[in-house]
């Protein structure tokens, strides 16, 4: 689905653009030390690879749920209101779990639950920013933005763990939670201030019909082959690794017996990682055949976390090297977001977005309980290996499929392809 009209997109773009993204880092920092904080929280409590697979189950629940609908409502809305009405939705949960933790030791399911409701503000959230992104960047520009966008992210993960190593052993629980509601309001802040202009309008555009509305969406999807059919991949990707990235925490102070500073020194290695992925991205922009990019990314970062499950318990230093690779490998993924805003038209961007981040999501329950399940019984280090193998594979099936590999071809370029082809080919 094509755009019905030209948008116009300011010279002074970067400027609008990186003011967001500005704001978002401050609330990722935040949000990362609160985060790592609550992972240190239930390990130390518990000690179990299921309880770490549930919190990260319920970070990812409302995604799965609430997806196609919240797609709906991103289109209908005020894309910049719905950003920030989920930051100040995060921070009003943080205001909920920072009494509490005034009060008391907050329960398992308390903390579980507070996870689930930040969880329904970034569901907004993601969409919504996704969707405002070619608003304000030139089409030639996403993929790059995909990287710089990447790097600001990298710089804020990079800080987070090692600051939360730092607080989480001076600070009472409810200050770190504090600090996370500044944060979110600072970005909601940065927001207010920048004008993000509506999506056009469809030609001949009827009445506002949700389930309607909902079924574009997915019709949208649906009729691009190709990106259905990454969508798919990416599910599949998404069920694998997701479950490992959970398990960073029991993998450096479990399996390698470290403490929470051998756990901060994985997570900052993979953002430092992440922070030169995004750099290259940004300043390269990937392979010209853009497949080839994502393709590439994931065997790196299927090499990268097989290589992790091989080491002895005293590797941990070889860890924090391949957590570097994995994370190096990530920012390049970013080029799927970019194909997604070149080739469906803005005003159902939202819906798009949301559907196949639902889609995707739906793998992430199956995947996180199966892999707490079988981290318990087979260790944690082999199940590294299992799921590196797995994503190697699932690397080799993308690069492999012909209808993912037409991707490189712009929208206008498959129009033509099918206008030349021969009239026994039906067209679309």
């Amino acid at each position: 689905m094509e755009s019905t009209q030209k948008i116009n997109i300011p010279a002074h773009w970067r400027r609008r653009y990186f003011t967001i993204l500005s704001g978002q880092a401050v609330s990722l920092v935040t949000s990362g030390i609160l985060q790592m904080a609550l992972i240190f929280y239930l390990t130390e409590k518990t000690g179990s690879a299921l309880v770490l697979s549930l919190a990260t189950f319920f970070g990812f629940l409302p995604q799965a749920l609430l997806g196609p609908f919240i797609g709906v409502w991103v289109d209908r809305w005020n894309r910049k209101l719905v950003m920030i009405g989920s930051d100040l939705f995060i921070a009003l949960s943080g205001v909920a779990l920072a009494l509490l933790a005034l009060q008391m030791e907050p329960p398992i399911w308390v903390v579980l639950g507070i996870l689930f409701l930040r969880s329904v503000g970034g569901a907004f959230y993601q969409p919504a920013m996704s969707a405002a992104t070619p608003l304000l960047v030139p089409e030639d520009q996403l993929t790059k933005c995909a990287g710089y966008s990447s790097s600001i992210q990298s710089i804020s993960f990079l800080v987070s763990p090692a600051l939360s190593a730092v607080v989480y052993s001076r600070w009472h629980l409810s200050a770190i939670v504090g600090l996370d509601v500044v944060g979110a309001i600072i970005s909601s802040v940065f927001i207010a201030f920048i004008a993000i202009p509506k999506p056009p309008k469809a030609e001949n555009a009827a009445q506002p019909n949700f389930f309607r509305e909902l079924k574009d969406g997915y019709v949208a999807i649906r009729e691009d082959k190709g990106l259905f059919t990454l969508v798919l991949i990416a599910t599949l990707y998404i069920l694998v690794f997701m479950p490992i990235n959970a398990l960073f925490p029991l993998m450096s102070m479990g399996y390698f017996g470290g403490t929470t500073t051998h756990a901060a020194i994985a997570e900052t290695a993979f953002s430092a990682g992440m922070l030169a992925g995004g750099l290259v991205l940004g300043v390269w922009g990937g392979f010209k055949r853009r497949t080839r990019t994502l393709g590439f990314s994931v065997l790196l970062m299927g090499l990268g976390i097989a290589a992790s499950g091989m080491l002895p318990k005293n590797g941990f230093v070889g860890f924090a090297v391949f957590c570097v690779v994995m994370g190096f490998a990530a920012p390049f993924h970013g080029v799927q977001t970019a194909l997604f805003q070149e080739r469906i038209a803005p005003e159902c961007l939202g819906r798009v977005f949301s559907l196949s981040m639902s889609m995707m999501s739906v793998a992430m329950p199956v995947g996180l309980m199966l892999s707490g399940a079988f981290a318990e019984v087979i260790g944690v280090h082999n199940w590294f290996l299992i799921s590196g193998l797995l994503v190697m594979g699932i690397s080799v099936l993308m690069m492999s499929l012909p209808s993912i590999r037409s991707l490189d071809k712009k929208p206008v370029e498959e129009a033509a392809l099918a206008e030349a082809a021969p009239a026994a080919e039906p067209a679309e």
